[in-house]
């Protein structure tokens, strides 16, 4: 509906008479407390919250059954599939990996250090998903950690602030950018060009780089700057032991895997097999036990005399050279939301079934777990200490959605068409810049060149997609309307101005950037833009002024999620790595928020003018 246009019966219009909310106005309302009490909650996951919202407002008639799913076909939600599918072909040629490598050096100071790796992660995000580019620099940035012999919780919020704020350069760097293009483009017919949030988002993310570089990581706390959450989690010595099957033993004739469910009772992994000095191949998961073959466990001590007496075996002594096995590594991943294992046991999902790979350590917070493990449910964020074969390791790691750590040669480069692929996607943002190709259709042939040269293989295409949020964006958005429709939007925005009343625009817009920006901090910023946007054209329409300024603040503030780390996927996988706390994030966070805040309000008002 176009922004100027009343809705009739808008009780917002009605000057001096109290406010009646009608009853769609109150559903929908319900659902949007709701939709932020769940997702602040995080019990569920968003795009369950959003699905339920969904259909509560269709079975309430809010969202008429002809709008149903029409979210799903909405070009911002095309748009956000196909840059997801992009990045994973930019990541495959190669190209991120050459500028990472030829910019890291372990040898500069601290804050160089920072100042470019955060100035890389910005760029990058500018043209691709910032989740993505965060996983492709943050075991760069580990590695570089390790060398120069410092915490990564140093240099990891940074580097994710960094990638949160390059997204705000383009219209496809990050969802709010193109939920705002997309907006604008549905209420005043012309949406925003490729470049249009160039100035106000550089201007934002040089001075946020600078920030971070130079102040933001002074101002953690002393004890994480000293703490390695990864060497005080990965100390093995003490937890790997061989225990020798005696002549006697009730296990002899018994496949390995058959005594899961006795070793379970333990708390004990079995994580090898070895018979006459020769370590049987992986995990030994199929091997039948024959006398005087020592299997090796992990444990904690005090439950390995528990598996002794229940197994009828003998211990040796600790297993150390297990791990100088060329068969057999230890990988240290980080769960993200979208992974399969969130929610989950080890237990219960089987992954030593399934993948004969077994989880030894979990870190998450700064906390280690070494007991229990195989029983702890996964949250995302968890860095997961995981043991098994090589190849089996780079299979789950793929096929769960998680994301290592260290850079171990698992992944296909294609360096050979590393050309190919920044060339077409450069005609690409070229074309739809300057309006020759609509810029849905832009990206669609970008990945299909990628599919056909192979960059992205078929299989990875679905992959690569990051269902939840595009589930979450193909629901919200037909609430989003409903919002529109029902004049709740104008209800908002009336009482926003209300609340500003004797304030010029410019501090109306101030509120509208600082209460978005609060949303943002607790809730996904993809319904935080879908919320948002409506309510930014209806204040512009009450003040008479044009809508540009207030979408642009809207933009630039549902990206700004640093308080906290629920409020950005990338706040979320640097927690487990850095060993960050929660209450750590609003340090660097809150002064960062002040500056964009202080820095994107003028550079607006400037760039676009009421």
């Amino acid at each position: 509906m176009p922004a100027n246009q009343a809705v009739p019966g808008d009780p917002t219009h009605q000057q001096g008479k109290p406010i009646i909310l009608t009853p769609d106005q109150i559903i929908l309302f319900s659902l949007l407390i709701f939709v932020f009490v769940f997702l602040v909650w995080g019990r569920w996951r968003y795009d369950l919250v959003a699905f339920v919202a969904l259909l509560a407002a269709l079975l309430t008639g809010v969202v008429p059954t002809d709008q149903a799913f029409s979210g799903f076909g909405h070009p911002a939600t095309i748009i956000i599939a196909l840059v997801l599918i992009i990045s994973r072909g930019l990541s495959n040629s190669g190209v991120i990996e050459l500028l990472a490598r030829f910019f890291v050096d372990a040898s500069r100071k601290l804050a160089a250090h920072i100042g470019i790796m955060s100035a890389l992660s910005a760029v990058l995000s500018a043209f691709m998903n910032n989740v993505a580019a965060l996983a492709l620099l943050m075991p760069l940035d580990l590695q570089a950690a390790s060398k120069a012999k410092r915490s990564p919780a140093l240099t990891l919020m940074p580097l994710s602030f960094a990638s949160i704020l390059g997204g705000m350069i383009t219209l496809i760097g990050t969802p709010p950018n193109i939920i705002i293009a997309e907006f604008r483009n549905d209420a005043l017919g012309e949406s925003y060009k490729m470049f249009d949030f160039a100035p106000v988002g550089l201007a934002c993310a040089a001075v946020g780089v600078a920030y971070v570089a130079l102040i933001g990581w002074r101002l953690l706390p002393a004890e994480r700057r000293k703490e390695d959450p990864q060497k005080e989690l990965f100390g093995l010595a003490d937890y790997i032991a061989e225990l020798r099957v005696p002549d006697d033993s009730p296990v002899i004739g018994k496949r390995v895997r058959e005594l899961d469910e006795i070793a379970k009772k333990s708390d004990v992994e079995i994580i090898g097999l070895t018979r006459k000095g020769e370590r049987m191949p992986g995990l030994a998961r199929v091997v039948e036990i024959e006398a005087g073959d020592i299997l090796v466990v992990e444990a904690h001590p005090e439950n390995i005399t528990e598996a002794l007496g229940t197994m009828g075996l003998e211990y040796i002594g600790a297993g150390k050279g297990l791990l100088k096995s060329e068969d057999l590594q230890l990988s240290e991943v980080v769960v993200p939301e979208s992974s399969s294992l969130v929610g989950r046991s080890a237990n219960s999902f089987r992954l030593l079934y399934r993948y004969r790979v077994a989880i030894v350590g979990v870190s998450r917070g700064g906390k280690r777990f070494r007991d229990n493990v195989r029983k702890l449910v996964i949250h995302p964020g968890d860095v997961l200490l995981m043991l098994g074969a090589d190849e089996r390791l780079a299979d789950v790691t793929e096929r769960l959605g998680m994301l290592p750590l260290a850079d171990r040669g698992q992944r296909v480069i294609q360096r050979d068409k590393a050309w190919l692929a920044v060339g077409v996607f450069s005609a690409a943002i070229v074309a739809a810049s300057f309006g020759i190709v609509y810029l849905p259709v832009a990206l669609g042939c970008v990945v299909a060149v990628m599919a056909l040269s192979n960059i992205v293989p078929l299989r990875e295409i679905y992959h690569s997609i990051e269902w939840p949020v595009i589930v979450l964006l193909g629901c919200m958005i037909p609430i989003g309307s409903a919002l529109q429709t029902t004049g709740s939007t104008s209800l908002i925005a009336n009482g926003i101005v209300d609340l500003s009343a004797g304030f010029s625009p410019v501090m109306v817009l101030a509120l509208l950037i600082i209460v978005t920006m609060m949303l943002s901090d607790v809730m996904n910023n993809t319904a935080t833009a879908v919320i948002a946007a409506p309510i930014a054209v209806e204040i512009a329409d009450r003040l008479s002024v044009s809508p540009d300024p207030f979408l642009m603040g809207v933009a630039v503030a549902a990206s700004c999620a640093f308080l906290t780390p629920i409020g950005h996927k990338n706040n979320m996988l640097i927690m487990g790595p850095g060993g960050y706390r929660f209450g750590d994030y609003w340090r660097m966070g809150l002064p960062l928020e002040i500056l964009i805040v202080a820095v994107s309000i003028p550079m607006i008002l400037w760039v676009w003018p009421m």
